[in-house]
């Protein structure tokens, strides 16, 4: 595969806030936990969450040993003190601890180690969908961010990532690289959800 520093960026702009990108840009983990909450809440929201959970955690970065050893019920405060992280905190809190014991358990704490040794875009998209609240479209999208932003392209990681790898697409959180791209792949989305609406009136 493409050498990289192992799986970080230079700089990012996903947040569209220079300290939360900063974070995206230089943690792994809080990478994944972007992606992880990157769901029926606005794209930047999602993505400021990792810097806003490490600082309520008295940090400036996330340590997924730290976390998955958290009072369940303290770190769910943690996501439902306004400004809240989700618009579904108290799942969103499970789901991120789940996610970090699950690294604990399998990769050590380390988030990079999902895909520091993939040798193929199939083996990688395998490891993704198996982690915690990674369905495989959430999977195809982190894989294609990993290889169009963070340098990780294993064999055939553009395949793996189905659409979502194609170049040049403005799909999802994996082609947003400023205000410009950003206001694209949300006017993709609108269509895409515009066309499923359109489908299911007329079936």
């Amino acid at each position: 595969m493409t050498k990289s520093d192992g799986g970080r960026a230079r700089t990012v702009c996903i947040a569209q806030d220079p300290d939360a990108d900063a974070l995206l840009a230089g943690s792994p983990l809080a990478a994944l936990v972007g992606m992880l909450l990157d769901q029926q809440v606005p794209m930047e929201w999602a993505f400021t969450g990792p810097l806003t959970l490490a600082r309520r955690m008295g940090s400036d970065d996330l340590d997924a040993g730290a976390i998955a050893a958290y009072d369940p019920e303290a770190f769910t405060e943690l996501f439902t003190e306004k400004p809240a992280l989700h618009r579904y905190p108290g799942s969103m809190a499970k789901r991120v601890q789940q996610l970090c014991q699950f690294l604990v358990a399998e990769y050590d704490g380390r988030a990079d180690a999902v895909w520091a040794d993939a040798g193929t875009g199939a083996e990688l998209l395998k490891r993704l969908k198996a982690l915690p609240g990674f369905g495989t479209q959430k999977a195809q999208i982190f894989l294609a961010l990993l290889g169009k932003q963070f340098g990780v392209r294993p064999t055939g990681w553009r395949e793996a990532a189905g659409p979502y790898g194609e170049e040049g697409s403005h799909r999802s959180v994996a082609d947003i690289t400023g205000p410009e791209s950003l206001a694209e792949v949300r006017a993709f989305k609108q269509r895409a959800k515009a066309a499923a609406r359109a489908a299911s009136r007329s079936s």
